[in-house]
């Protein structure tokens, strides 16, 4: 099990990264109107690497959303560096998280299992 700083900064960072994606500082057009959430973050225990894992509700820009997310890392991790105060600020790559989009695709199918 992961020690308690690193949780923390776990948490830390997928905080910032979220508001940093919410916010207007990744422009792109392809992040128009798109909902991403950033569902968890795995980070090495020396603080060098951080996975940041997102879900993307709008199945058809899953690719274009990863595309510009892994392209805008240098930028977010300059972000969170200014935001957090770490001696080494992670290097960071996104990965996809699918597990919100299947919870509603089950929910869906035992929905309709339980109108019949």
């Amino acid at each position: 099990m992961a020690n308690q700083k690193i949780i923390r900064v776990n948490e830390e960072i997928q905080k910032e990264v979220a508001e940093i994606i919410r916010g207007d500082s990744i422009k792109d057009a392809r992040m128009k109107d798109i909902m991403v959430s950033v569902t968890a973050v795995d980070t090495t225990t020396d603080l060098k690497n951080a996975k940041i894992f997102i879900s993307v509700l709008q199945d058809n820009k899953k690719d274009d959303v990863l595309d510009v997310l892994n392209g805008s890392s240098k930028f977010i991790r300059k972000e969170l560096a200014r935001r957090i105060n770490l001696r080494n600020t992670p290097e960071i790559s996104f990965k996809l998280d699918n597990s919100i989009a299947y919870g509603i695709k089950m929910a869906k199918i035992i929905h309709e299992v339980m109108d019949k």
